[in-house]
């Protein structure tokens, strides 16, 4: 298993598939995503070999990211390769679930085994504000589906955003009240582009866990293939509150994931200072040989981010890979 210089073990890759995003969400890309800057996608053939690279390296869990990543037309393509790759047992997407109701069967039959939608908001009005889409019944809708159809793991994210739907925690609790699923709020973070809207929406989850704790949420041991969101339930509830929280001390200490753009480059910090391109080898379907690369490379994984020292790194918005 791919192992740093700080003893982590990483077994989870976040893949984006596609940079392009169809919402002009407030804090990522408020006015919307720019076609003339489209990097091209990894093709099938070279995503099958960078899948048995991670593989041959301890890889069992992979997410699919975009942008949006069901603009990409060749994603139940991607889903099965993840399902044929021996080693890889998880398969997870974060999707925004414009549309995406359609073609949920067709990814759940490819392989697909967890589901994580954006919904910012429960309120239509906030939703639309904050996304400029008018979608969240289909949100709604997505989620009450992916339950039909046997998913067992099912989560909401809402950025945490001070002016919008930062007093709106009962709403989201109410939701979860009788739903199995998962709703994680995760707090804004800088990127290059959002100075000024970092320093007015930004909200500390860690008030958030105060409050569940005061009222019976109890934190949730986290699983070998867990993302970096503390879990919390309560005996009253059939869903369960996730905070993520990348401002909080040791927040990097248990970090389990790299990340790969969906043009092929491996980030081994989402707000890290490089961004290698693995295309020399996925040109030649050298598997071994990246996997080999993949286990020195690791080494050079820094202990933690610097945010809060300023430093973003390369990351100019969160559609570039996902979060």
């Amino acid at each position: 298993m791919l192992q740093d210089s700080f003893n982590r073990k990483f077994n989870y890759l976040r893949l984006s598939v596609t940079e392009v995003c169809n919402f002009k969400c407030n804090y990522c890309l408020p006015d919307g995503y720019d076609c003339q800057t489209r990097a091209r996608p990894l093709s099938l053939a070279q995503t099958r070999t960078l899948l048995a690279a991670f593989a041959m390296v301890g890889t069992q869990k992979v997410r699919l990211t975009g942008g949006e990543p069901t603009l990409r037309k060749e994603l139940p393509d991607i889903v099965a390769l993840c399902k044929a790759t021996a080693g890889i047992e998880s398969i997870a997407m974060t999707s925004n679930g414009y549309h995406l109701k359609k073609k949920l069967p067709t990814l759940i039959e490819a392989g697909l085994s967890a589901l994580n939608l954006s919904a910012d908001s429960l309120n239509p009005y906030t939703f639309s504000q904050i996304t400029g889409s008018d979608s969240l019944h289909e949100v709604l809708e997505c989620i009450d589906l992916a339950l039909a159809l046997g998913l067992k793991k099912v989560k909401l994210n809402a950025v945490l955003l001070k002016q919008y739907n930062g007093p709106q925690l009962q709403q989201f609790l109410n939701f979860i009240k009788d739903k199995p699923v998962t709703f994680r709020f995760i707090e804004l973070m800088r990127t290059q582009d959002n100075t000024d809207y970092f320093s007015a929406q930004h909200l500390a989850g860690s008030g958030i866990r105060m409050d569940l704790e005061k009222s019976g949420w109890q934190l949730l041991p986290k699983r070998t293939d867990a993302g970096p969101a503390l879990e919390f339930c309560h005996p009253d509830y059939l869903g369960q509150i996730g905070l993520i929280m990348p401002y909080s001390k040791d927040f990097c200490a248990s970090c389990n994931r790299l990340r790969v753009s969906a043009e092929g480059k491996l980030h081994l910090c989402l707000f890290g200072e490089a961004n290698e391109d693995l295309t020399p080898w996925l040109n030649y379907g050298d598997a071994k040989g990246l996997a080999l690369h993949l286990t020195q490379q690791v080494l050079n994984k820094w202990q933690g981010h610097q945010l809060k020292q300023g430093n973003v790194g390369l990351t100019q918005h969160l559609a570039m890979l996902g979060g």
